[in-house]
């Protein structure tokens, strides 16, 4: 007996050190900051390569609108899908205490666990129709702005070469 407690697997006892190193606070805040910075990276490169493929464009061929256009829409959507997934980094933590504080307080007030389970249901659905309609109405508004903001800055770019 005391032979099969002391020859535990490797992922018997590693379980419990993993619990406590994502315990501590500071490894979510080294995650959040390693994956932004991943997500900062691949945008980065990205710019520059939607960049590099805009200027390959306006030098195969008589400059014209249509590739700023293509350029910054997809500038755009990008951004708008990094600030999405950014906001939702915050919303998530935020949603999960509104929705705790929500059915601790109906079981304060004395509501039966059956009715409890069912407000709980709904509730969860409401919260999260709102969280996903302001996700969208962000998103798509910072899509907006990135893709306006970047075609007069690729058209203003390109009026600035052809005069030197």
């Amino acid at each position: 007996m005391e032979r099969e407690h002391e020859e535990q697997s490797p992922t018997t006892s590693s379980y419990p050190v993993f619990l406590k190193i994502m315990s501590k606070r500071r490894t979510w805040v080294f995650l959040f900051v390693f994956v932004y910075a991943v997500l900062l990276d691949s945008s980065w490169s990205f710019l520059k390569s939607t960049l590099s493929w805009y200027q390959n464009q306006n030098q195969a061929r008589e400059p014209n609108g249509w590739p700023a256009v293509y350029a910054s829409v997809l500038l755009g959507g990008v951004f708008g899908l990094l600030s999405m997934a950014a906001a939702l980094a915050v919303t998530v933590p935020a949603t999960l205490v509104t929705w705790i504080t929500v059915v601790v307080l109906l079981a304060f007030f004395g509501k039966p666990k059956r009715a409890l389970v069912v407000e709980g249901k709904k509730i969860t659905r409401e919260i999260a129709g709102s969280v996903f309609k302001t996700l969208l109405k962000e998103g798509n508004f910072v899509a907006a702005v990135c893709a306006v903001l970047g075609y007069f800055a690729l058209v203003r770019n390109n009026n600035g070469e052809g005069s030197n």
